[in-house]
C-alpha cells in the first residue's frame, strides 16, 4: 500500500464525531451496570466490555493511523497525553472515593485487599493481580472493589503495545497491516483453546483479548485505506444488533467464557461499526439524544457502578428492587457529575500544558500509591468495628500462608505437579500428605507439627480432587481441563508412589461428605460434583467412592506403608466468617444471631458427614479424629475459646490447623527412617 505524495501532506485531521458510537458505548455500559444489580433477563451482560474493546481498538487504531498516514510519523507523546487527560481524571477521583468509603465500611482484610487492588490499577496491571488472585480461596468478585479496573488495564496495556507494533513496521504499511493480521489471529487462535485450559487467563490476561481490540484497530485502517463512507446496508446494523442484542441475553458467565463465544458480540459490534452511517431505524436510535447521552457518561458510569454495588452490597447484603434502582440511580448521579465536573474540565482545558497534565498525573498516582501502601503495610488498618465482629474479623484473612518452599518439578516422579516440602530443609520427606483443599488449610498445623518432629514430608494439595484412584469427576466449579487434570494427576501419584519407597506413610485428607452426596452444603450448596469409575464400577456415589477410597488404600498398604485418613472437621452449613463479619459490623445481626450462624447441632453435623465417614472408616485407613476440637455432646461451634476455627462452612483457620497439630503426631512420630 503506496503512500501518495498527497497522503504525506495533508494534515492529521480528527475523525469526525459519530454519534451511533456513543449509542453503541449506551448499549454496552447499560449491560454491564445493569448485569452487575441483578436485573433479570441479562446473562450476559458482562459482553458490554468486549463492545467497548472493539470500539476503543477502532477509535485508537483509527487515530494512529490517520496520524501516520497524514504526517508519516507518530506523536507518542501527543497519544499519551491525550490518554491521560481522557482517562485519568475520572479515575483517580473514583479511586480517591473508594479509599475513603473503605475506610469507614470494609473489614481490614478487605481494605487491605482494594488498596492492592487501587496500587495494581494505578500502574496498569489490576488485570494481573486478578488474574493471580483467582484461586480456590479467593473471595467473591463482588467482594473486590476495583475489580471492574481489569479492563482499563487490558486498554492501557493496548496503549502500550499498538504504538510499539506501529513503530516496529513504520518503514512499510503493507507489513505493519500484515504484521496486524497476524497479532489478530495469533491472539483469537490461542484465547480459544485457554478458555478450556485456564478460563481465568483467557479472561483477563491481555495476550487473550488483544484480538477484540485488534478487530477494531485493523476495521479502522480497513476503512480508512478504502475511503469508506461506513455505510454497507441496513442488514449490516439490524444483524449487528441481533448478535449483540443476543450476546447479551443468551451468553452465561461461567468457565466456557471467552472463548469462541466472545465472537458474537465482537462480530455484532463491527457489523454496527462498519455500517454506523447508513440511515437506518437501528442508526437513528442509537444517535438519538438519550443513547448519545449514556454514551458520553459511560466511562464515568462503568468507573463509579461498581464501586457502588460492591461497597452497598457489602454494607446492606442483598437487597430489594426498589433499592436496587436507588443505588443505580446513584451509579448515574455520581457518573454525570464525574463527567461534567471532573472529564470535562480537564478535556477542555486547552490551556492545561503538557508538562501540568504530566506533572498533576503523576503527583495523583504518587498520592495513591502512597495511601494505598499505608493501608496494605497496615493490614488494613484494624481497630476499626466493635469488639463482637473481632473474632470473625480474624477468622475472615486466616488462611494466608508461606508457600515459598512449594515448587513444580521439571523431572522425576512429580514432575508438573507442585509439592510443597515441610519439615527440616535438606532431609528426604518420609510422609505424604495428600488430598485436596482441606490440605491447604491444615497446611500450617502439618508444617509445624513436621518442624517440631524433625520429620520432613510432601505436602500436595489439589481442589475439589479426592486423594483416591481410578474416579473421574465432573466439577460445576472447574473447567473441563480442570476436571481431567485431577485424574492424570491421581494417577501420576500412583505410579510415583509405587516407586518411591522412601516415602513410608500417607497421609489422607479431603471433604469426604462432598464427594459422597455430590453436593456442598448450606452457603455453598450450588457446588456439586459428579463422579464415575474408571474401572468399571456402576454404584451409587457415595458406596462408589467408598470403593474407590478402600481400594486406594489397600494398594498403597501393600506397598507396606502405614495409611492414615483425617476425618474430615463437621460442616457447619451457614457459617462463612467474611460475611459473618461485615453483617456485625454494619449491625445487619445481633451478637446472639451471629452466634447461632455459627454453630450445628451434633445430630445435624452427623447426619452430613455420616457417608463419608463410612468411605474412610470402610476404606480401612488409620482414621485420625477432629471433632472433638469442634464440638460437645450437643454442638459443634465455629469460634472455641474466642478463636475463629473456621474460615467458611468446611475449611479451617490458621489457627485451628496450629492448635490442632498435635493431632499429626502420631503420624511423624512413627515416619521411619
Amino acid at each position: 500500500m503506496r503512500q501518495t505524495a498527497s497522503q504525506s501532506s495533508k494534515p492529521s485531521l480528527p475523525a469526525p464525531h459519530r454519534a451511533e458510537i456513543d449509542g453503541l458505548r449506551a448499549i454496552a455500559v447499560l449491560a454491564v451496570v445493569l448485569y452487575h444489580f441483578g436485573i433479570p433477563g441479562l446473562r450476559g451482560g458482562f459482553v458490554g466490555v468486549d463492545i467497548f474493546f472493539v470500539i476503543s481498538g477502532f477509535l485508537i487504531g483509527g487515530i494512529l493511523w490517520r496520524e501516520k498516514t497524514a504526517t508519516g510519523r507518530l506523536s507518542l507523546g501527543r497519544f499519551y497525553m491525550r490518554r491521560i487527560r481522557r482517562l485519568a481524571p475520572a479515575y483517580v477521583a473514583m479511586s480517591v472515593a473508594v479509599l475513603v468509603v473503605g475506610w469507614m465500611v470494609l473489614l481490614p482484610f478487605d481494605y487491605r485487599e482494594t488498596a492492592k487492588g487501587v496500587i495494581a490499577a494505578t500502574v496498569y496491571l489490576s488485570n494481573v493481580q486478578f488474574f493471580r488472585q483467582s484461586g480456590y480461596f479467593d473471595g467473591a468478585a463482588e467482594d473486590k472493589v476495583l475489580l471492574h479496573t481489569w479492563s482499563l488495564s487490558v486498554e492501557e496495556q493496548f496503549y502500550l503495545f499498538l504504538p510499539l507494533v506501529f513503530l516496529l513496521f513504520s518503514r512499510s504499511r503493507r507489513a505493519m497491516i500484515v504484521a496486524l493480521v497476524a497479532l489478530f489471529i495469533a491472539s483469537l487462535l490461542s484465547a480459544i483453546p485457554m478458555t478450556s485450559r485456564s478460563q481465568t487467563a483467557a479472561f483477563y490476561l491481555f495476550p487473550f483479548r488483544a484480538w477484540e481490540l485488534l478487530a477494531g484497530v485493523l476495521l479502522a485502517i480497513w476503512g480508512q485505506e478504502r475511503a469508506s463512507d461506513w455505510r454497507v446496508g441496513p442488514w449490516a446494523s439490524w444483524l449487528g444488533l441481533v448478535l449483540i442484542l443476543g450476546g447479551i441475553v443468551w451468553i452465561q458467565p461461567g468457565n466456557a467464557f471467552p472463548g469462541w463465544q466472545a465472537m458474537v458480540p465482537v462480530l455484532g459490534t463491527v457489523l454496527l461499526l462498519v455500517n454506523g452511517q447508513d440511515d437506518n431505524p437501528v442508526n437513528r436510535v442509537l444517535s438519538m439524544r438519550g443513547p448519545v447521552w449514556i454514551g458520553l457518561i459511560s466511562y464515568s458510569l462503568y468507573l463509579w457502578h461498581w464501586p457502588v454495588f460492591t461497597l452497598s452490597t457489602y454494607v446492606r447484603g442483598a437487597y430489594g428492587v426498589l433499592e436496587t434502582g436507588v443505588w443505580v440511580g446513584l451509579s448515574f448521579a455520581l457518573a454525570w457529575v464525574s463527567w461534567r465536573f471532573v472529564e470535562q474540565p480537564v478535556r477542555r482545558a486547552r490551556d492545561l500544558s503538557g508538562t501540568v497534565l504530566l506533572g498533576g498525573a503523576t503527583l495523583a498516582s504518587l498520592v495513591l500509591l502512597g495511601a494505598s501502601a499505608f493501608v496494605f503495610k497496615a493490614d488494613g488498618v484494624d481497630g476499626r468495628f466493635g469488639p463482637a465482629a473481632e473474632v470473625h474479623i480474624a477468622a475472615s484473612s486466616d488462611f494466608l500462608q508461606d508457600f515459598s518452599r512449594c515448587y513444580v518439578p521439571a523431572e522425576g516422579p512429580f514432575e508438573g505437579i507442585e509439592v510443597c516440602p515441610i519439615g527440616p530443609e535438606g532431609r528426604a520427606p518420609r510422609v505424604l500428605i495428600w488430598g485436596d483443599s482441606h490440605v491447604r488449610a491444615f497446611y500450617e498445623g502439618l508444617a509445624q507439627a513436621a518442624n517440631e518432629h524433625q520429620r520432613a514430608g510432601l505436602v500436595i494439595w489439589r481442589a475439589g480432587c479426592a486423594p483416591v484412584f481410578d474416579l473421574e469427576k465432573v466439577e460445576n466449579s472447574a473447567t473441563d481441563v480442570q476436571n481431567r487434570a485431577c485424574r492424570a494427576a491421581n494417577d501420576q501419584i500412583r505410579s510415583a508412589l509405587a516407586g518411591m519407597p522412601e516415602l513410608r506413610d500417607v497421609l489422607l485428607i479431603g471433604r469426604w461428605a462432598y464427594y459422597t452426596t455430590g453436593t456442598g452444603t448450606g452457603n455453598d450448596v450450588h457446588n456439586t460434583i459428579s463422579l464415575s469409575s474408571t474401572a468399571g464400577l456402576d454404584f451409587p456415589q457415595d458406596q462408589l467412592f467408598a470403593e474407590a477410597m478402600g481400594a486406594t488404600v489397600n494398594e498403597l498398604a501393600l506397598l507396606d506403608r502405614s495409611i492414615y485418613g483425617l476425618r474430615q472437621p463437621p460442616e457447619i452449613a451457614a457459617y462463612k466468617a467474611p460475611e459473618i463479619a461485615r453483617a456485625l459490623a454494619h449491625r445487619r445481626v445481633r451478637p446472639e444471631e451471629a452466634r447461632e450462624l455459627g454453630r450445628v447441632t451434633l445430630s445435624d453435623a452427623r447426619r452430613r458427614a455420616k457417608s463419608g465417614d463410612a468411605a474412610l472408616e470402610l476404606g480401612g485407613a488409620q482414621v485420625i479424629e477432629t471433632w472433638d476440637w469442634f464440638c460437645d455432646d450437643f454442638l459443634c461451634d465455629a469460634v472455641q475459646d474466642g478463636v475463629g476455627y473456621y474460615f467458611d462452612n468446611n475449611h479451617v483457620t490458621n489457627a485451628a490447623a496450629r492448635n490442632m497439630r498435635r493431632i499429626f503426631d502420631a503420624i511423624f512420630e512413627q515416619a521411619r527412617p
